[in-house]
């Protein structure tokens, strides 16, 4: 199993916009891509120098070659519409995971 990592500081003033986004919007779409089982919003709970608030958004998929498939297929559009609409507000970097084991 594979989990797609995404780590993302939103700024303060669109923070509610970006969540329902996200909620209603991005994370359903990405999903409708059937490249992943499933998806989850965390919230970081560690305050960061330069403000705003982290969140994390891990999707869930079966293997390295179907998140590569995304990578190709999916995420340029993805990418471009949240810049289009968070640019300068949104800080964001992705982490690719192996899960070795769960207890």
């Amino acid at each position: 199993m594979i989990i797609y990592n995404v780590t993302t500081n939103i700024h303060e003033s669109v923070h509610d916009q970006w969540l329902k986004w996200m909620q209603e919007k991005h994370i359903p779409e990405i999903l409708a891509t059937n490249k992943f089982s499933s998806a989850r919003i965390v919230k970081v709970l560690i305050e960061e120098e330069m403000g705003g608030i982290t969140y994390s958004v891990q999707y869930v998929t079966d293997n390295k070659e179907t998140l590569e498939r995304y990578y190709i297929e999916d995420e340029p559009g993805f990418h471009r519409e949240a810049l289009e609409l968070f640019a300068d507000k949104m800080l964001s970097f992705r982490t690719e995971l192996e899960v070795i084991s769960e207890h």
